[in-house]
């Protein structure tokens, strides 16, 4: 007995206090991961029937077993507003006993083993102590105190001591107010949503073309603007300052409102503070754009990066499916379930610097459908981790290039400057900047049998005269995205017009950019080249190709 008193660590000067002592205590684990001791430390404050969990790392929400009950308790409380899951022990995973007897901690304890979602969770614990609690919720609440888990093989949770003295209310902290009791699936969503921040830019704003305008007046802050007959809209807005670590997430949710065709979308950013840029086009027309004359002799309206203008920051670049939502119900297939509606998801935080303080954020989607789609956009912050980046902004952005015609339907030359020579810009780097790299991003257009939307084509990115990328964009897994496109055509063959490959996109998906190293350029002065052997006319039909290039460095 008095080994096992010492083994514990009990704390006990008198007969009345280890009688209190035996139901309040505080047990601590540690962490092993492959034999080796890890950082960091967690805790179980056990007083008679409640016991807290507490944790390693951010948490959310709180933990509690309530084991008069035999019920976890899940307490969240997110921007005021509290939310509790209730759950019974006998809805967890039931473990299965195994022979054996180990000691931890000089206190016998009786082995298990359960499975959870593919993991196999070994669990050493005691009932024989009037002390209850497990380190983690899901593995065998209820069973007694569990002293030790081991997760596939090699990432041990392991108690370091066990501390009997009487546990305080606010080590405690049993919640006085557990809000909403919710079921599991809706508990789940709010303690996912509460981990991060989103900023809503647009809630199901319509883009199509040929209905009436009416914009506010001026550049009010928090005001979705239509512009380019309706096929872009556009929101000044505030966006919070970048923390260390922090990542940022675009997505945008779209379905057809009458649409049934796919159309290239584009989201960017348009600085607020430059008395010259895209919006000027978007306001006045494009001829208020400066002009890039390309050697076959058509003036291209604001692709390039000049002294005094930046063409938009492109932040994300998707295609919408054919006529998903809408066209659902008219393509009704045994087995084939359409989606709702298209989700794009992408890490743009390489782009956070440039997305601070008032800049203007639009979208476009390229139709000529009066009730064309519906778009919603979010930007989603996730924090990083403790210790993670630092708070100073050492990364240089600048735009270079975007012939992406986000304008079209205001009359915006197509991308077809590469027919006879490559598209040609000079930048120059400031002082202080390295480790250059181009983010660039292309997809070629063309849609017929001979268009270079269907025929694979070589892309050459030159600096100072050298080649220092080249590679064939194109996608084979258009097929995929078979139940985002329910107006697709489809072809004697058995194939659907959204199955086939494509030049670097298909129907339903975004297009990612690839990171070109640049890391013999120095500050001053470089010029960039994009060359594409783009196809021949046919008819009236022409090909085309939407790229751009963003320069990102690292400040001294």
């Amino acid at each position: 007995m008095r080994g096992i008193i010492i083994g514990c660590v009990l704390a006990i000067t008198s007969a009345p206090l280890f009688a209190q002592a035996q139901t309040e205590a505080v047990v601590t684990y540690g962490f092993r991961n492959n034999g080796k001791e890890s950082r960091g430390e967690q805790k179980l404050f056990i007083k008679g029937n409640r016991v807290r969990l507490v944790p390693q790392g951010r948490q959310t929400e709180q933990q509690f077993l309530q084991l008069s009950e035999k019920a976890s308790y899940q307490v969240l409380n997110s921007n005021g507003t509290f939310y509790t899951l209730k759950k019974p022990f006998s809805e967890y995973v039931k473990a299965e006993l195994l022979p054996g007897i180990d000691t931890i901690l000089g206190i016998p304890c009786k082995k298990a083993k359960l499975f959870i979602r593919s993991n196999t969770i070994e669990v050493w614990y005691t009932n024989d102590l009037k002390i209850k609690g497990t380190p983690s919720i899901s593995i065998a609440p209820g069973m007694g105190l569990v002293l030790k888990t081991i997760r596939n093989g090699n990432s041990e949770t392991i108690a370091k001591n066990i501390a009997y003295r009487t546990i305080t209310a606010d080590e405690l902290a049993w919640p006085s107010n557990m809000g909403t009791i919710v079921d599991e699936p809706t508990y789940q969503r709010q303690v996912i949503e509460s981990r991060y921040t989103t900023l809503t830019i647009f809630d199901r704003e319509q883009i199509s073309f040929g209905n009436p305008i009416n914009n506010p007046a001026g550049e009010q802050l928090d005001a979705v603007y239509h512009f380019s007959g309706g096929t872009v809209i556009l929101k000044k807005v505030k966006l919070p300052v970048a923390k260390p670590g922090q990542r940022l997430f675009a997505e945008l949710v779209q379905y057809s409102n009458g649409d049934a065709y796919d159309r290239t979308g584009s989201v960017f950013m348009i600085p607020a503070n430059q008395p010259l840029s895209f919006l000027n086009g978007l306001r006045d027309g494009v001829q208020a754009l400066p002009v890039y004359t390309g050697r076959n002799g058509k003036k291209y309206q604001g692709v390039v990066a000049t002294e005094n203008y930046l063409p938009p920051l492109e932040l994300m670049r998707f295609f919408t499916p054919f006529g998903v939502r809408h066209f659902n119900a008219q393509a009704k297939i045994k087995g084939y379930n359409w989606a709702d509606s298209a989700v794009y998801k992408q890490d743009i935080s390489v782009l956070l610097p440039s997305l601070q303080g008032e800049v203007w954020i639009g979208v476009f989607i390229g139709n000529y459908d009066k009730g064309g789609h519906k778009a919603s956009l979010q930007f989603k912050y996730y924090p990083g981790y403790d210790g993670e980046g630092t708070a100073e902004n050492k990364t240089w952005i600048l735009p270079v290039f975007n012939s992406t015609n986000l304008m079209e339907m205001g009359g915006q030359e197509y991308g077809t400057m590469f027919d006879k020579d490559s598209l040609t810009v000079t930048v120059e780097v400031p002082q202080g900047v390295k480790n250059l790299t181009l983010r660039y991003l292309t997809t070629g257009h063309g849609g017929w049998g001979g268009g270079d939307e269907f025929v694979p084509k070589l892309n050459e990115i030159f600096a100072d005269g050298k080649r220092v990328y080249h590679f064939i964009p194109w996608r084979e897994d258009c097929a995929t995205y078979r139940l985002l496109n329910p107006a697709s055509g489809n072809f004697g063959n058995g194939l659907s017009s959204s199955d086939l490959s494509r030049s670097n996109w298909c129907p339903g998906t975004i297009t990612l950019p690839v990171e070109i190293p640049l890391p013999d350029l120095a500050p001053g002065k470089h010029t960039f080249q994009v060359a594409i052997p783009l196809g021949k006319p046919e008819g009236g039909s022409f090909s085309a190709w939407n790229v751009s290039g963003v320069l990102i460095g690292d400040k001294e």
